[in-house]
């Protein structure tokens, strides 16, 4: 009895002890401060079991189609590019900010199976930077993804600049491909349709600022007429 009293004692001091250094602010959350050894060592093992666990109950299609892999390079450049980088491509200034920083997909690829890559790119990981795909993007899309990622070891600058040449307009970011200089025919339209708009109020102003012309005294002209007629 005396035993269950004292780990019900330390249980309830160890409680209250994480509960006070939580309210402390003794803990930097800064994403400039890097985790202690600690930290890191459980943060990471505890993502990667967890993505093995649930990859198991993933089917992977065939990822050997080149159509599919070359579907998935523009949507690799919109969606992973900016904080994982690319053979060639240091990420951008989001992904150089990011704790832990973003991994080099092309390592990734190397020792994760096709399963737990689309399991990270679908659901995310917590507390990482690492969004989950999955809430805008159904599998159809994702798997192009993955099964591009899959050829990312044996890349390097020049044949990965070559390879998002050749996909041109295919993928689901497609018409990502000419950058934030690109104009779509959509964008071109509306532009065209908001000029016309814009021309059609300032002739429609200039109207309606010319002054009213003033309006003949029919009156006074039928008095004329009738007193020239008396006469």
């Amino acid at each position: 009895m005396k035993t269950l009293v004292k780990l019900a004692a330390v249980l309830v001091i160890g409680v209250v002890g994480i509960i006070a250094f939580a309210y402390s602010g003794l803990y930097d959350v800064s994403a400039s401060a890097p985790h202690s050894g600690v930290a890191d060592w459980l943060l990471s093992t505890t993502s990667h079991a967890s993505i093995e666990r649930r990859a198991k109950k993933i089917d992977v299609p065939d990822l050997s189609d080149e159509s599919r892999v070359r579907a998935g390079v523009n949507d690799f450049e919109a969606m992973c590019v900016g904080c994982h980088g690319a053979p060639g491509k240091a990420p951008e200034a989001m992904g150089q900010g990011l704790n832990p920083p973003a991994p080099d997909l092309a390592d990734s690829a190397g020792h994760m199976t096709p399963a737990e890559l689309f399991q990270v790119t679908k659901h995310g990981i917590m507390m990482t930077g690492m969004p989950a795909w999955g809430a805008t993007h159904d599998d159809d899309a994702i798997w192009p993804v993955v099964a591009f990622m899959t050829r990312l070891p044996s890349l390097d600058a020049d044949e990965y600049d070559a390879f998002l040449a050749s996909a041109a307009g295919m993928g689901h970011h497609a018409a990502d491909e000419h950058g934030a200089g690109g104009h779509s025919h959509e964008s071109e339209h509306a532009s065209e349709q908001a000029e016309t708009s814009v021309e059609h109020d300032h002739s429609t102003h200039a109207h309606d600022d010319k002054p009213a012309q003033p309006q003949l005294d029919d009156s006074h002209d039928d008095h004329d007429h009738d007193h020239d007629h008396e006469h």
